[in-house]
């Protein structure tokens, strides 16, 4: 394999275990998460022809693409685990292939296979390698920009979704559903494999650093929290925070709706809440960069309970659709921040499953906020409690991380030495 710079086996010039390979390493991990999160996306795409197809409603085919999330969220724990123990390389290279399979089956069989593909192989076996295993890989590549390099990565899911669906689209039109599907995972076989195994390898914070300094950077108490509580309270802000950002993404369209706007504007919103997350996370990134992870989180969650209070203030186009991009940017810095508290708070040899614990109640609150949402709905028939609900769950979120945010300070001068 070629030598791909100095960081390899130490630190650069200046202390820091960034270099070059260090980018490269990002590109190659955000062209996987990329390509990895087309994969549900050809069932979004072929919603109405499989349900066709299969003589169901619109709602069948449609949780096996929540079955994927599910499987992928749970399995990221598990993954991270063995990541820390394998190597991310091998996780990758096997995990690439688990989605290609349940790709390639999915296509197959009917609605009861899809669902068995999409939760076991695409989810929990294939997708759960990817996201939160890679986040915390590609920490251990950083430390001065840290903060810069997650926001790129995690930007993998907007990637995905800006380029995946006019061209599944055309698949889907041309060739069907299951060719489609089928290609896709062709793709996705070659590729994943083929980057994983051409440039992951250990990464520098692991091999520049003896394993004495590596335990001298371990858990930095938080006012003498424990760091098993500190992991709580995180897990517990980031589930909050999630069911607050996920009202607005998940009903948006059904809201302007109900007012009088129409749905084409509601959809025009939602694009916008998510071009605008897609901007303000590099943002986020250079902010977290200089004000720590738990800062980040704690100025990101203020402005989205600002946002979501809009909501409930406005009922016109105009203030909708300003309200929808304050709150885009606004939600962009939450989930780089999560990540560098963890990076900023433990080891780095922790990295692999505390990273993927903490992101997983993230995923729960997705769930749980669009559904609790409906469901007050149904209850008020309107939409202004569900919107309530979101600011009451996110002033959890800051309250939590408040806490922690006068109790710790973001390890600059370590960084700096690392």
């Amino acid at each position: 394999m070629a030598n791909h710079g100095p960081n390899e086996g130490g630190l650069q010039s200046g202390g820091s275990i960034e270099s070059r390979a260090s980018w490269v390493i990002a590109a190659v991990a955000l062209a996987i998460l990329s390509l990895s999160y087309g994969a549900p996306l050809v069932t979004v795409v072929a919603l109405k022809p499989i349900a066709a197809e299969f003589g169901t409603t619109r709602s069948a085919p449609a949780l096996a693409v929540s079955l994927t999330y599910i499987g992928s969220g749970m399995g990221g724990i598990m993954m991270g685990w063995i990541a820390g123990r394998v190597g991310m390389r091998r996780v990758v290279i096997v995990c690439g292939l688990m989605i290609a399979l349940g790709l390639v089956l999915a296509s197959y069989g009917g609605l009861y296979q899809l669902y068995a593909s999409n939760l076991l192989l695409i989810g929990l076996l294939g997708a759960a390698g990817m996201f939160s295993p890679m986040m915390a890989y590609v920490t251990l590549w950083f430390d001065r920009r840290r903060g810069s390099a997650i926001a790129l990565v995690s930007s993998g899911q907007y990637v995905a979704g800006a380029v995946w669906p006019l061209l599944l689209q055309g698949g889907v039109d041309a060739f069907g559903w299951r060719h489609t599907m089928r290609l896709f995972a062709v793709l996705i076989a070659v590729t994943i494999p083929l980057l994983a195994a051409v440039f992951f390898r250990r990464p520098p914070e692991l091999t520049a650093h003896p394993s004495s300094t590596i335990a001298a950077l371990a858990f930095r108490p938080v006012a003498g929290i424990p760091p098993n509580l500190v992991q709580v309270m995180l897990a517990g802000a980031i589930f909050c925070c999630c069911v607050t950002m996920s009202i607005p993404l998940a009903h948006i369209v059904a809201f302007c709706s109900d007012i009088g706007i129409g749905p084409g504007p509601g959809a025009a919103m939602l694009s916008l809440q998510l071009a605008a997350g897609f901007v303000a996370q590099q943002l986020w990134g250079w902010v977290a960069n200089r004000l720590g992870g738990l800062r980040t989180i704690l100025f990101a969650s203020v402005s989205m309970a600002v946002a979501m209070t809009g909501f409930l203030l406005t009922q016109n186009e105009i203030g909708l659709f300003s309200v929808s991009g304050v709150f885009g940017l606004a939600f962009g810095g939450l989930i780089p921040g999560y990540i560098l508290a963890i990076r900023e708070i433990f080891p780095a040899a922790e990295a692999s499953w505390r990273i993927p614990l903490v992101l997983f109640p993230g995923a729960l609150g997705m769930a749980v906020g669009g559904w609790m949402a409906g469901l007050i709905y149904d209850g008020w028939g309107y939409y202004a409690p569900a919107f309530a609900a979101g600011i009451l769950f996110n002033l959890v979120n800051v309250a939590l991380v408040g806490t922690l945010v006068p109790r710790h300070r973001p390890p600059r001068s370590v960084l700096a030495a690392v």
